[in-house]
């Protein structure tokens, strides 16, 4: 059996201070049904926080597996809060709303929500939402390591041709002896062949 997900919840206050508004009553209820459903589905549920300013803190604390949003029509502030308080350590990002105005939902996947789910809230809903989101965040940061590791490839590529290029220029070599001579001072170094061309530029630049 997997080990049960962290989740935070991101959402308001479920103190209604006027019980006439049955717009915020509905609201309170909504939220209470769903850390409900989150219970009962067996997910641990570590906190409620407010979308504020400390949000970041908190969430550096607690670590959670995977955050969810549940807000209404502050959606877009709430979410806000929530992508910059992810940024440095991205997480999974669940929206569950009753707003029907989905004219910002490409906004928020831009943004780094994985899965916006509106009127979404019945119980037996809840686990494979929240597997299929984690699912898709995996699949995403895999892509993202894919084109990371593809750009720092590229880039040293670029650093081991400009030193081949320096070594070529100044030592009168051809091109399979400059990359000949910087294999064998990275294998003396026990450094990679990057940081060795990068260290040739860097003296280069210092010489002048």
């Amino acid at each position: 059996m997997t080990e049960t997900l962290r989740i935070v919840v991101v959402a308001p206050d479920l103190a209604v201070s006027d019980p006439d508004d049955e717009h915020a009553l509905l609201q309170a209820e909504r939220s209470r049904a769903l850390r409900i459903g989150l219970l009962e589905n067996g997910y641990n549920l570590v906190a409620t926080l407010p979308a504020d300013v400390f949000l970041s803190e908190r969430l550096a604390q607690l670590q959670p597996d995977l955050i969810i949003v549940d807000a209404e029509s502050e959606a877009r502030d709430a979410l806000e809060h929530v992508v910059l308080a992810t940024r440095a350590a991205r997480r999974p990002i669940v929206m569950f709303t009753n707003d029907e105005d989905t004219s910002h939902v490409p906004d928020a996947v831009a943004a780094g929500v994985t899965a916006y789910i509106v009127a979404g809230l019945a119980p037996q809903r809840i686990r494979p939402i929240l597997e299929v989101a984690m699912a898709r965040f995996a699949h995403e940061q895999a892509l993202r390591a894919e084109l990371a590791q593809a750009r720092n490839a590229l880039s040293e590529r670029k650093t081991i041709d400009r030193a081949k290029g320096l070594l070529m220029q100044r030592q009168g070599l051809n091109e399979q002896q400059a990359y000949d001579k910087l294999r064998k001072l990275a294998m003396d170094k026990g450094l990679k062949l990057a940081e060795v061309a990068q260290r040739i530029l860097d003296a280069a630049d210092l010489l002048g």
